[in-house]
């Protein structure tokens, strides 16, 4: 296992990057546009996935 120095660099955040990125390109596409809610949800939904990555490893630089 490698440690990442900056939380950044790690890969799993590229792939969440990588994640939200093509949500939100097919989120601004056909009918998915036009549903709001959905698309929304969708979206703060892979927002989350990063929020999350960066706060566990903020916790785990912590200790």
């Amino acid at each position: 296992m490698t440690s990442a120095k900056r939380f950044e660099d790690l890969d799993v955040l590229q792939r969440a990057k990588e994640l939200t990125n093509m949500i939100y390109k097919l989120s601004s596409e056909g009918e998915f546009n036009r549903d709001y809610g959905l698309r929304d949800q969708m979206r703060r939904a892979a927002v989350s996935v990063m929020s999350n990555i960066a706060e566990d490893q903020g916790c785990l630089t912590d200790e």
